[in-house]
């Protein structure tokens, strides 16, 4: 659905997007993260056709965004970190201009009824937009950009400035929408990209640094892949019943957390999941388990390890692994 094939855009002298390619597949929701000045806005604008390129091609539904923007963009709709919106329009007219501007062909009143259903904005459908509140105002700015029913969605920090409910709300939202749609989801908020994505792509002063699932991202990036169980049972007998699971390395009883309830932390080969093999084992002895922690990494603790200046040393980046770093980028108009 979409495609990126080594996009590369300079400011000046500044480099802020280096040869980057991904793909997003058809009904895929996607996380886009970096640090400020990493070239994630500058990427989206150019998917967005906002912006264009200095070398590369970025392909929506097979369509060059640059050779063809008017046919391109009619399958992209686009929430930019501030909504477009003209705030002395009522929502009714502001969603019937941007029917028109888009000259959509669908029945226009059911269609933006449907809408204004999708993302709860039917109870303010005749109020002027400066009157509403930020989290209204995002939800229409989520509306105008599923005028028309693209099959690519672009959101650029989507939930910037709202309060946990409103996050929650429109957070909802694009989990809903990913159902019908492409996906591209730009955020900081990291919880709510692993809440909501597919998948992640990292991007780090201009280059793609990882592009995986947080699971498959967190399992290749972490050194140590132990857990710690919480049991209640006689801690010699859990120590030998453990010991005795195909694949177990090492067993470390560390401290009794509550009373008759005990910590271990479990070392397995390489590639064995224990996990089902415990659980019958000292569920045939009625000894449950109260906790199980991985410990691989968060997926804040993986942010921050692709985005270090030692990220290359490290041997997960999955493009540009050879190009030299950039300098962070500094362009006017808040470069993100």
């Amino acid at each position: 659905m979409i495609e990126v094939k080594n996009l590369t855009k300079r400011f000046g002298d500044k480099l802020a997007v280096n040869n980057v390619s991904f793909e997003v597949s058809e009904g895929e929701v996607l996380g886009f993260l970096g640090p400020n000045g990493a070239g994630k806005s500058t990427t989206m604008n150019i998917l967005a056709g906002y912006l264009s390129s200095n070398e590369g091609q970025a392909l929506i539904n097979g369509i060059d965004i640059l050779d063809d923007p008017i046919a391109a963009k009619k399958n992209i709709g686009y929430l930019p970190e501030h909504p477009p919106l003209y705030l002395d329009m009522t929502v009714k007219a502001y969603l019937d201009f941007i029917y028109d501007l888009k000259r959509v062909k669908l029945p226009r009143k059911s269609h933006i009824a449907e809408i204004c259903e999708v993302v709860k904005i039917t109870d303010v459908y005749n109020r002027i937009i400066k009157n509403l509140s930020k989290g209204y105002r995002q939800r229409v700015g989520l509306a105008q950009a599923i005028i028309g029913n693209p099959k690519v969605l672009i959101l650029d920090e989507p939930t910037v400035g709202l309060d946990p409910k409103q996050i929650i709300e429109i957070r909802s939202l694009i989990k809903r929408l990913g159902e019908n749609h492409t996906v591209i989801l730009s955020s900081h908020i990291l919880p709510e990209v692993q809440a909501v994505c597919d998948k992640i792509i990292v991007i780090n002063k201009g280059n793609v640094v990882a592009d995986d699932t947080s699971d498959n991202l967190a399992h290749n990036l972490s050194s140590d892949h132990r857990l710690s169980v919480r049991i209640e049972g006689p801690e010699k007998e859990v120590t030998k019943l453990l010991s005795t699971i195909p694949g177990m390395v090492d067993v470390k009883g560390t401290r009794m957390v509550e009373k008759g309830i005990y910590e271990y932390v479990l070392e397995a080969h390489e590639g064995v999941d224990i996990r089902r093999e415990m659980f019958k084992r000292l569920s045939s002895r009625n000894w449950p388990i109260m906790a199980l922690k991985s410990s691989e990494l968060t997926l804040e603790e993986i942010f921050l390890k692709l985005t270090m200046d030692d990220v290359y040393s490290h041997g997960v980046t999955v493009a540009n692994k050879d190009t030299e770093s950039n300098d962070k980028e500094t362009i006017s108009g808040g470069e993100k």
